[in-house]
């Protein structure tokens, strides 16, 4: 269910859309975007909706509740919002004007940057400077009703473009100490990748408990631990296999495998191709 508080500006935007199979087959794409020009009383209350919405301030503030948090969406701020849980918006009180770009999202590319743009369904406004946010929004709302292969190609790498700047803020331009923790995680399985991995004594090193670290892990490395280190393992004895004519067994265990067949089922899994196989097929081409 949706109300609202139409309270914007005559020269205001929105734009509604129906995505065709072009813009599906993209990692983003767009069902509705506008330009408000919200006034004073300027609000938005809704229960549910199939989709995520994109927020970016122009001018003033907006006021931003979901889950029981508010934040506040200041001039040059971006937000991403899940609505398919309740939320409302509405210009921040105190403003006289909430003056926003805003589109309804959605796509693999959009659910594969949530867990670092909404960790844990908070909300996390992202401050972009020096980012030109404004061209890729118009963008989009030049594009959304176009309706070709081309303006769906375009609004996807509009959207983003805008995604992709926030997540690369999120991830470098804040929490420090919890980057740099993660950084020596990775650190140590690159240095002990040849050892059998144990995750109590990485967590206890971090002094924080499992499951954040896992979701800090994920976060800022894309990944899990284990994960990670498999393929960096599966990396080292790609470079043995080519570099060296070490027997596949041998390669296997200086990589941390201690049994071949399970090295060489990963490494299939994971490269397309048997170790031998890779290895002829890496010589042919030099």
């Amino acid at each position: 269910m949706l109300s609202y508080n139409m309270d914007v500006e005559p020269r205001s935007r929105w734009l509604r859309t129906t995505p065709g199979a072009a813009a599906l087959a993209q990692p983003y794409y767009c069902s509705e975007a506008g330009l408000f020009y919200g006034r004073e009383h300027f609000a938005t209350a809704r229960t549910d909706k199939e989709s995520y919405i994109l927020f970016y301030t122009l001018e003033g503030a907006g006021l931003v509740e979901q889950n029981g948090a508010q934040v506040t969406l200041e001039q040059g701020s971006a937000l991403l919002l899940d609505c398919r849980t309740p939320q409302s918006y509405c210009t921040a009180p105190g403003q006289k004007c909430w003056h926003h770009y805003w589109t309804h999202v959605d796509g693999p590319g959009v659910r594969a940057l949530v867990p670092v743009l909404i960790p844990g369904q908070h909300l996390c406004p992202v401050s972009l400077p020096g980012v030109d946010v404004r061209s890729f929004f118009s963008n989009i709302l030049d594009n959304v009703r176009t309706e070709t292969s081309v303006s769906a190609i375009d609004v996807s790498l509009a959207i983003h473009q805008i995604l992709a700047a926030m997540a690369h803020q999120r991830l470098t331009g804040g929490a420090g100490s919890n980057r740099a923790t993660v950084e020596r995680a990775a650190d140590y399985l690159r240095a002990h990748y040849s050892e059998p991995l144990c995750l109590d004594e990485l967590i206890q090193s971090a002094h924080m408990s499992k499951s954040y670290f896992l979701r800090l892990f994920r976060q800022y490395m894309g990944t899990t631990p284990y994960n990670y280190l498999l393929c960096y393992r599966i990396t080292q004895a790609k470079d043995l296999l080519v570099l060296t004519d070490l027997p596949v067994g041998a390669i296997a265990r200086k990589v941390g495998f201690a049994d071949e067949s399970n090295f060489s089922t990963r490494f299939s899994s994971m490269a397309g191709q048997s170790p031998l196989q890779y290895r002829r097929s890496a010589l042919q081409k030099k």
